[in-house]
C-alpha cells in the first residue's frame, strides 16, 4: 500500500508543474499536444491493465468455485459472464476517454 502511495505523490507533484506552467492564452504547441497523446495512452493503458487483473481474479475465483461446487456451476458462471461485461465496460470507458481527448480537443484541431 505503501508504494501506491508514493507513486501516486510522484505522479502528482511530477504532473501538477506541466498543468501550473500552462498560461490562459497560451497556443498549442507540440509539448501540450504531446502531453495530451500521453493523457489518452495512460487511459487506455491504465484501464486495461486494471481490467485485466480484474478479470484474472474473477476467473481464477469462478474456477475454485466451480472445482469446490460442481453442482453451482450454472450460476456461478452467469454471474461470472456478468462480472466480466461490467467490468469490459470499464476499459471502454477509458476508450471514450481517449478518443475524448485525441477528437474532441481544442489542442488537437
Amino acid at each position: 500500500m505503501k508504494k501506491v502511495s508514493i507513486l501516486t505523490a510522484l505522479m502528482v507533484l511530477g504532473l501538477s508543474t506541466v498543468a501550473m506552467a500552462a498560461e490562459g492564452g497560451a497556443s498549442a504547441s507540440g509539448v501540450n499536444i504531446a502531453l495530451v497523446c500521453i493523457a489518452a495512452a495512460l487511459s487506455v493503458g491504465v484501464a486495461a491493465l486494471g481490467c485485466g487483473i480484474g478479470m484474472g481474479s474473477g476467473i481464477g475465483g469462478a474456477c475454485s468455485g466451480i472445482a469446490r461446487n460442481p453442482e453451482a456451476s450454472g450460476k456461478i458462471t452467469v454471474t461470472m459472464i456478468i462480472g466480466l461485461a461490467l467490468i469490459e465496460s470499464l476499459t471502454i470507458y477509458g476508450l471514450v476517454i481517449s478518443l475524448i481527448l485525441l477528437f474532441a480537443n481544442p489542442l488537437m484541431g
